[in-house]
């Protein structure tokens, strides 16, 4: 019996089965025998837009049923979906390139059906994340996967913040409208550090640029266009130093700016019961020191409008 068929007649059929279908992002030869052979035998597929999907099913000869399954009526569609597989109708689901529930539509109805007990399965194939980070050279042990980062940029920023110590390769998404400001404001707060940049990944114009991250956005900002889908690979932040020995206020003070442990509040709250100096002395240099580091940081920003 193939994957799709429900046992007609049967009082209360088994579930069918929930498969996680990788499709290829750009080039259609990236597409395992494997994900054709499944898309084939399902009763139905769950697309992210079925206009993409057709014309991928179309050029695999492939003429399964499809059903739209988009981002902004996730939940609805889920239910839908759902009641099918309780039916006992295998579907697969898709998203218009690469892995669902990866940064695309998919999560939810994986979720519900996780809590529905029924069975779900991946079929593995192509994805941007792990594409670009086998081609970077720079994958260590650990990685930060952050998506597509916010749109607004001071929720953009306030992410990037709470990154800056991590020790992880960071990794996210960017869409061509706004890789320039992302970049800049990567520059602002995280420092240049190395870096990696692919686009147009497995299509025509596929391109990567391993530089430091300063060079990157300088590139890009040359150029009067900038097209395509993005990933961007940034390195972590190298181990901090240790609190240094013996040292006098204004490097105790530059420390703990620099490795974020503690506010400045904090911080003068420490040094004055440490070093049992006045606390207003401790503020004022606190105040110095605070101020340097941030407009260290704001001169690095290729923008007008630096991160606050």
């Amino acid at each position: 019996m193939k994957a799709g068929q429900a046992v007609k007649g049967a009082a209360s059929p088994s579930p069918g089965t929930l498969y996680v279908v990788a499709t290829p992002i750009g080039n259609l030869e990236d597409i395992t025998l494997r994900a054709i052979r499944i898309l084939r035998e399902v009763g139905l597929i769950a697309a992210e837009d079925t206009r993409h999907t057709r014309k991928l099913l179309s050029h695999l000869d492939i003429h399964t049923p499809l059903v739209s399954y988009y981002k902004d009526r996730e939940a609805e569609r889920a239910g839908l979906i759902l009641e099918r597989l309780k039916g006992g109708l295998d579907v697969a689901l898709v998203s218009d390139a690469g892995t669902p529930a990866i940064s695309d539509p998919g999560a939810v109805l994986v979720g519900r059906a996780h809590q529905e007990g029924i069975r779900v399965v991946p079929v593995p194939g192509a994805s941007a994340l792990a594409a670009t980070v086998s081609a970077s050279g720079m994958a260590g042990d650990h990685l930060l996967f952050l998506g597509f980062l916010p749109a607004r940029k001071k929720e953009r920023c306030r992410l990037l913040k709470e990154v800056l110590r991590r020790q992880e390769l960071l990794v996210f998404y960017e869409t061509p409208r706004r890789i320039r400001a992302c970049l800049a404001d990567c520059l602002a707060v995280l420092g240049d550090r190395p870096a990696f940049l692919a686009r147009e990944l497995t299509k025509l114009h596929e391109e990567t640029l391993r530089q430091p991250l300063s060079a990157i956005a300088d590139e890009l900002n040359r150029r009067e266009v900038v097209k395509g889908e993005f990933v961007v690979l940034l390195a972590g932040a190298g181990p901090q130093a240790a609190k240094p020995e013996d040292a006098g206020l204004t490097e105790l003070l530059r420390w703990y700016c620099v490795a974020g442990e503690a506010s400045l509040k904090d911080a003068v709250r420490q040094l004055t019961r440490d070093l049992g100096l006045p606390r207003s002395e401790v503020y004022r240099e606190a105040l110095r020191v605070w101020r340097e580091e941030v407009a260290e940081r704001a001169n690095r920003l290729n923008s007008d409008q630096p991160c606050e």
